[in-house]
């Protein structure tokens, strides 16, 4: 049996899906951004002339950090990740994203694509990543 949920306390999803789904012992968790609850983001400072800086280091923290979070949920953490897609707007953002990444995983940590998109749901978004986890009940 599968169950999705909606964690109280997080950025509400931006349509009519789960931030998490468990099926069996896989928990998928959707594309999930540095969008905070108040929908403010984390690595996005836009000072009083709309003069915008975009971190990719500080969103991609983010993510990873709120991937966590949701992970926590459903009793699992980062080390039983076993896939990872992440979506940059920029390729030239992948040295940064590259080395933040790198804090949390290594060679023998989840497998991984990267793709460049045209775009995500928000103009300060650099980067969103979804993974599946795997824990026993």
């Amino acid at each position: 049996m599968s169950k999705g949920k909606v964690i109280e306390g997080k950025a509400i999803p931006r349509g009519k899906f789960p931030h998490v789904k468990r099926v069996g012992d896989f928990i998928f968790v959707s594309g999930t951004s540095s969008r905070r609850p108040d929908n403010s983001f984390e690595g996005v400072e836009v000072d009083e002339f709309g003069t915008t800086n975009l971190d990719i280091k500080a969103q991609t923290r983010a993510v990873i950090e709120n991937i966590n979070s949701i992970l926590a949920e459903e009793g699992a953490s980062l080390k039983d990740i076993v896939d990872v897609t992440s979506f940059l707007v920029n390729m030239n953002d992948f040295g940064g994203y590259n080395e933040v990444y790198a804090e949390y995983f290594d060679y023998e940590g989840p497998t991984r694509t990267t793709v460049a998109v045209h775009q995500l749901p928000h103009p300060h978004l650099l980067i969103e990543i979804k993974v599946v986890a795997y824990k026993k009940q």
